[in-house]
């Protein structure tokens, strides 16, 4: 089959598997979204006079016949080839003749990647910007349900002040709030528009480029051509970036679970339905699933330096580097949002254990009550904190007092609806609304 770019000679067979890479199947992510640039193109290159109104309306209802078929899964890229660019523009050739070679006018298909690119990050930060609301309201309850619930806080691994379950849930929701702040800065980024910036130097076709900014429901354009190419990559790192950010609060949660689900601790447990056992051992329950969640985490993690490694210190233009970057960024949403709905699963599921400051290990970590009592009382704080001291040192100490936490973010004020207010806050700036009216204009 002739390439798009077919110059009348062939290509060594090793070379083009070599060159072609994963695009085959990895381009399957961006087929819609290549479709709706598409769309949005030649409805531009109908406004300028490069393509008539019966032409125009003729590629649409092809275009969104194929659409159709993206988005319910029967779209495919056919073996011989090369990306989801040329298989769209081969089955508009097909179907309409040679009506179907004018939709590349003023195009190439680095721009066209770039737009599929943002419009595929637009769709699935709002699929996982949902997962984790979902997962941060899990928290939220959690919280709520185990606010009168104690346990111990710890710092270096050793017994240090009384917590709570509440605490402990509604720590991670505030860190998820933080995290969507993140998100939406990704979200901004993506929500520019390169089509017609061609392969990084404009075109000489009087492309109206607001008009295709419009068309596709995107905030403003990436203005500079040069700079839409530049962009390919930074705007994966950035993305990818925040969704390392969900996966820290995430996997630092799951590492949490595995440490207090184990017997030396007791604190959380799962349903032995939600365990796993061993080959070996009869008597193990294994929480599998938080293991796995941090590890797929930790690898999210480290995907925004990944993506660094391939695209630092390319010069100005595009280059082949690029291809690479699918390979990194294009499954890392599935891989994040089955962590986020796993964990969310295993959360509703998680029970804890109730009375577990009454163990007379955990003693020791209402020393700080007592200097507080003994300081509100009027002794000196430092020398409350000595004699508080040489009596854990004697062997003497004990704690029959109540807790009394009543600061912001304490143990009593915990400050759930506030965190809540803040996330609703971050949500409501995500312009979701808009973009679904222009897609659904544009498909219409």
């Amino acid at each position: 089959m002739a390439k798009l770019w077919d110059k009348g000679f062939s290509v060594n067979e090793k070379i083009d598997k070599f060159t072609v890479g994963m695009d085959r199947e990895l381009d399957l992510y961006l087929a819609p979204y290549d479709i709706l640039g598409t769309m949005a193109h030649i409805t531009m290159l109908e406004s300028i006079g490069l393509l008539a109104k019966d032409e125009l309306d003729s590629l649409l209802a092809e275009l969104r016949q194929l659409h159709a078929q993206a988005e319910k899964g029967e779209f495919c890229i056919e073996p011989d080839i090369e990306d989801v660019h040329s298989q769209v523009e081969l089955m508009l050739t097909a179907k309409l003749g040679e009506l179907g070679k004018k939709v590349h006018t003023g195009r190439s298909r680095n721009d066209q990647v770039l737009v599929d690119l943002k419009l595929f990050t637009r769709a699935r930060l709002e699929s996982t910007v949902a997962k984790v609301k979902t997962l941060f309201d899990a928290f939220q309850a959690a919280s709520e349900k185990y606010k009168d619930v104690l346990m111990p806080g710890y710092t270096h691994l050793q017994v240090a002040m009384p917590s709570s379950f509440g605490l402990w849930f509604g720590a991670y929701a505030e860190s998820l709030a933080d995290d969507m702040e993140m998100l939406l800065a990704a979200w901004n980024v993506s929500n520019r528009n390169p089509l017609g910036s061609a392969a990084g130097y404009g075109s000489s076709a009087p492309l109206n480029r607001t008009l295709t900014t419009k068309l596709l429901g995107f905030e403003d354009l990436d203005y500079n051509s040069i700079y839409a190419q530049m962009g390919r990559g930074k705007t994966e790192r950035a993305v990818a970036f925040a969704l390392s950010s969900v996966a820290e609060t995430l996997g630092r949660f799951a590492a949490d679970c595995c440490l207090f689900n184990s017997q030396n601790f007791g604190f959380v447990k799962l349903p032995k339905e939600c365990t796993t056992g061993s080959s070996i051992m009869p008597h193990k329950k294994n929480p599998d699933v938080f293991e796995l969640i941090r590890a797929h985490c930790n690898r999210i993690c480290g995907t925004p330096e990944s993506i660094r490694l391939i695209t630092t210190n390319l010069p100005v233009g595009y280059f082949r580097d690029m291809q690479v970057l699918k390979e990194v960024y294009l499954p890392l949403f599935d891989q994040m949002d089955d962590c986020l709905d796993i964990a969310v699963f295993a959360i509703q599921n998680l029970s804890v254990t109730q009375n577990l400051m009454e163990n007379p290990i955990y003693k020791t970590a209402f020393s700080v009550e007592e200097v507080n009592r003994l300081a509100a009382a009027g002794v000196p704080f430092r020398d409350a904190y000595k004699q508080v001291g040489m009596a854990i040192e004697r062997g003497e100490f004990d704690f029959h007092g109540e807790l009394n936490h009543t600061h912001e973010g304490s143990i009593g004020n915990l400050c759930n609806t506030k965190i809540a207010q803040r996330m609703n806050a971050t949500l409501s700036k995500f312009p979701f609304a808009a973009v679904h009216d222009a897609i659904a204009k544009l498909l219409a």
